[in-house]
Order: structure tokens, then sequence, then C-alpha cells
């Protein structure tokens, strides 16, 4: 009996999504993708979004390409997706009204997808994350560098378990997962 094979783009799509499953169950361990830049962002767009989700960017170039998938755009209020290539400030207002579910259906919270840069100090202001929480024996460091400090006091308010973000953070070396359920400290800031 013969057995189905996948084509390249199921196969791709399998490796990104096993890296975004090992990236929340291992939160602050950077998984490496074959991928860079912009193409990151699509490639798990491409892994998580179809015509039953929601998504919302403030990137044209990656919208026009996510649009194609079939999936819906919404605004930030409401998506379920949220992919952001450059956070910056005005990312962060946009970010304020995200949803992050509610205790009879946590699962309505929407998955952030932001651009960063993991384990280097890069230009501006870079900082030590202290995580900890399922999944990271003791207490794991991340250096990180392009989302705003302020970020992390929004999540911070945000995230009432059962309630919160499950966030990926995207950079040239790979993904990190961070579940609503990992707890955050800010440390060690740097500006270079």
């Amino acid at each position: 009996m013969a057995h189905a094979q996948m084509n390249d783009q199921e196969a791709r799509t399998q490796r990104v999504f096993r890296a975004l499953m090992w990236a929340l169950a291992y939160p602050g361990c950077i998984q490496p993708l074959a991928r860079e830049g912009l193409q990151t962002f699509l490639a798990i767009g491409q892994t998580l979004i179809d015509l039953e989700t929601s998504y919302y960017t403030n990137h044209a170039e990656l919208n026009a390409h996510l649009a194609r998938l079939g999936a819906r755009f919404k605004p930030p209020e409401v998506a379920c997706y949220q992919f952001y290539p450059q956070f910056d400030a005005k990312s962060l207002q946009i970010l304020r009204n995200a949803p992050t579910g509610t205790y009879l259906s946590p699962d309505e919270s929407a998955t952030l997808i932001l651009g960063a840069e993991l384990g280097v100090t890069g230009s501006g202001v870079g900082y030590l994350l202290h995580l900890s929480g399922p999944g990271i024996p003791k207490q794991v460091e991340l250096a990180i560098n392009g989302i705003p400090v302020e970020f992390w006091k929004l999540r911070q308010a945000k995230n009432i378990y059962p309630m919160g973000w499950d966030i990926f953070l995207v950079g040239s070396e790979g993904i990190v997962g961070l579940p609503r359920t990992t707890q955050v400290e800010v440390k060690n800031e740097w500006r270079t």
C-alpha cells in the first residue's frame, strides 16, 4: 500500500509548525527557522492562518501576502493573529486593545507575532528578560532589542490567567515563544 507523500509546501509548513510548537513548549529557547526577515512572518502566517481565522498587520507588504491566504483582515481589537514585523511605539498603541480572551473563552485571545533582535544587543535600547514559569527549569535569560520596554508592562497588565496573549518573537536567529503563563521580568537595560 502506498503512503501519501507531502509536497514541498506541506513539508515547509510542518517544519514551521514544529518550530512554533517547540517555541511554546520551551519558552525563551530560540527555535531556528530556515527563513529570514519578512519571509519568516509569511511562513508563520501560512502555518497559522486559514479561511476560518482573522489577522491584523500594520505592514503593507506582509498584508498583501497574507491576504492571499484567504484569512479575514480584521481590526486589532478583534483579530486572532497579529503580525508586527517592526514593533515600535505606534505598534504598542495599536496593541493596547488586542483581545485577551475571557474567563469562559480564553482561546479568544490574540496571538502576537513580533519582530525583535534576539540574543544580541543590536542598536538602540536592549535589555535582558528573565523568564520563569511552566516549561522553564528554574529561569532563562534572553537578550532582546527592538521592542519597547513598555510592551512588557502592558503584557503584564493584560495577562490575567487564563486570559492573555501568547507571543512569538521573530528574529534572524529564529523564533522564541512566550505563552501567557510565562513570567517576564526586564533586567539590565543598556543603550548601544
